[in-house]
């Protein structure tokens, strides 16, 4: 009866194999700039690892780097075009240094909390005009890891963009 059990367990990977990884189209190319949507920035679920700086400051916060798929991780480091919808975080003299390219605008008007694979941290020392309510696109190197502020998980997608961003029509 035991092995009869077994079998029957091991049915489902007999007829349909081991789970399918998830299959990420490679991004379009355009001069040189990988195009990342949404569409693929947000294909996975990443759920934020729990941790409590304060209950261990000296321990290394979990980074979530295992739920990210290989396909994704390969984009680190690439010159890369992002659009989205500009939430600015830090300004100086009345220009975005540091803002979030959102998925969408649902987070800041309807009270949804996007998930972290949702927003990308774009940085540009230089600044730029706060542009809102409409998609904007920005060029720049592309980074695929965890970034803390005060022990917390602020995001997994960074971008160091290279000068004002390009509204979308």
């Amino acid at each position: 009866m035991r092995l009869f059990l077994l079998a029957l367990a091991a049915l489902p990977l007999a007829v349909f194999g081991e789970p399918a990884q998830l299959q990420i189209p490679a991004p379009e190319v355009d001069s040189g700039y990988l195009k990342l949507g949404f569409d693929r920035l947000s294909s996975f679920k990443f759920i934020a690892p729990e941790y409590d700086p304060l209950a261990n400051p000296k321990a290394a916060p979990p980074t979530g780097e295992e739920q990210i798929p290989p396909a994704v991780k390969g984009w680190s480091g690439r010159k890369a075009i992002v659009t989205g919808f500009m939430l600015p975080t830090k300004l100086e003299n009345g220009k975005a240094v540091e803002f979030l390219l959102m998925a969408n605008q649902m987070a800041c008007c309807y009270g949804v909390v996007p998930n972290m694979n949702d927003w990308v941290i774009v940085r540009i020392p230089k600044g730029v005009p706060i542009t809102q309510d409409v998609p904007i696109a920005f060029r720049g190197m592309f980074r695929v890891n965890a970034t803390f502020e005060s022990g917390y998980m602020t995001g997994i997608y960074q971008l160091d963009a290279e000068g004002p961003g390009q509204v979308e029509e």
